[in-house]
């Protein structure tokens, strides 16, 4: 399963920006999509994530400002940043979970996945 990060960029602060991390390749279903973020010199943190079922939950200092949203038609998840700062900056990641393929149409093993990356500058 390859994940296709994009939509990351140089925004002034009280911007927007919205990336998108689309999945492909063979699989049986998502179970969850999450983007992390990584600012240099600190750990990768856990920004939001939707579920299958479409529930959503976020790191608290986004949850008023950023949005997480999927078409599942295009296996494709989004991020709406809003009112962005300068302490978003960071190097964003999108992770997939589900199942690949079983007997029939079953699902099989679970796997999971991250995209490359997508680079947001957030300038003051």
């Amino acid at each position: 399963v390859q994940l296709q990060a994009s939509g990351g960029g140089l925004a002034q602060a009280g911007g927007s920006l919205r990336l998108s991390c689309a999945a492909s390749g063979s699989f049986h279903s998502i179970s969850s999509t999450g983007w992390y973020r990584q600012a240099p010199g600190k750990e990768r943190e856990f920004v939001a994530r939707i579920t299958r079922s479409g529930d959503t939950n976020y790191l608290s200092s986004v949850e008023e400002r950023f949005t997480i949203t999927r078409d599942s038609a295009k296996n494709t998840v989004y991020l709406h940043m809003n009112s962005l700062k300068p302490e978003d900056t960071a190097v964003y990641y999108c992770h997939v979970e589900g199942a690949l393929h079983g007997k029939g149409w079953s699902p099989g093993p679970n796997f999971n996945s991250w995209g490359q990356g997508t680079l947001v500058t957030v300038s003051s």
